[in-house]
């Protein structure tokens, strides 16, 4: 008899190639709308599937792991970071984590460097005066901003995305400082020509830029703090392409307001969706709504991360993109 395929559910639509193959291989329920699922209904997909495929901004926490049914062995998450996730509660249970690690990496790493310049070089305030019809024409000291070339930039967390984005920064002569959990090896280092800093506090308080790009963790959460913002130069601009509760956003806000920083390219918020309004109001703020990986490829090559995962399991065999507690 031939083997029943595997009940899985997806919590949000996904290209459509992706969702195409994902029906030929399993016996998959996908979403008629591109509407996030309810904490209910993914309680309820978690009751009868064997596997669950999530996105990154749905909450899969320890009371919805233990509502779980026997079926459910694997959790397969559509996104590289998996802090939407008690990985250490679905381990308990006997169910696997994996996730979508590095196709992300090139595309982050560009959106990074295009808030870098955008901030830096005050890109939006001139759009805004050509949409509004308000430029007279050129002048000296219009849009003045500051060249990126010879400026220091710090990059907190130096994996996948904080190297690629340390070669695009020295490709436009900017110095690479960087502040890791543990150092990179000397022939990164050299690859890199970057500098480490064992102290995260010496680091901020001598950097023109900061670049976010360390993930989401209990050890990680507010990093960025009040303290070590103030440690930063009132002519230092920061940027976050990572998670949002790296860095204290109200803090941030504040100091942006009253001039000790000077300007803050987000992509990524503290609340998720909920964006402090007053960042809003700022105009030495530039703000995306999470657009890192918005691309065509990078998301189709989730989906394809997400198929291996789940077939490679299928066959009987680790995930290659396990995620472990260890790991977090």
């Amino acid at each position: 008899m031939p083997k029943e395929r595997l009940s899985v559910v997806v919590t949000r639509r996904l290209p459509a190639e992706v969702e195409t193959r994902l029906s030929e291989l399993f016996d998959v329920r996908l979403r008629d709308s591109d509407a996030a699922m309810s904490r209910a209904e993914i309680v309820e997909a978690m009751k009868s599937a064997d596997v669950l495929v999530p996105t990154i901004t749905d909450t899969v926490d320890a009371a919805m792991i233990g509502q779980a049914g026997d079926r459910l062995k694997l959790i397969a998450n559509y996104g590289a970071g998996v802090d939407n996730i008690d990985v250490s509660t679905a381990r308990q249970r006997g169910i696997l984590v994996s996730n979508t690690p590095g196709v992300l990496t090139d595309d982050t790493a560009d959106m990074t460097m295009a808030l870098i310049l955008a901030v830096t070089r005050r890109i939006p305030e001139g759009m805004a005066a050509m949409q509004g019809d308000d430029w007279d024409g050129w002048a000296p000291n219009a849009f003045l901003g500051g060249r990126v070339g010879g400026r220091r930039l710090g990059i907190l967390g130096m994996g996948r995305i904080g190297q690629a984005v340390a070669r695009r920064a020295a490709a436009f002569g900017m110095q690479v400082h960087y502040h890791n959990r543990r150092r990179l090896r000397p022939e990164i280092e050299q690859e890199l020509d970057a500098s480490y800093w064992e102290s995260l506090d010496q680091m901020v308080a001598r950097m023109d830029v900061l670049s976010i790009n360390c993930p989401h963790t209990p050890s990680t959460f507010h990093l960025m703090n009040a303290r070590r913002l103030k440690l930063m130069k009132p002519e230092a601009v920061i940027v976050n392409t990572s998670r949002g509760e790296v860095l204290d956003e109200n803090a941030l806000t504040r100091m942006l307001r009253s001039g000790e920083l000077a300007a803050a390219g987000l992509d990524v918020y503290e609340q998720g969706t909920k964006v402090n309004p007053r960042l809003r109001e700022l105009p030495n703020v530039v703000l995306l709504p999470h657009m890192g990986s918005a691309t065509r490829e990078s998301r189709v090559e989730m989906g394809e991360k997400v198929i291996i995962n789940i077939k490679t399991f299928d066959d009987g065999h680790r995930p290659p993109d396990q995620v472990v507690p260890s790991m977090l």
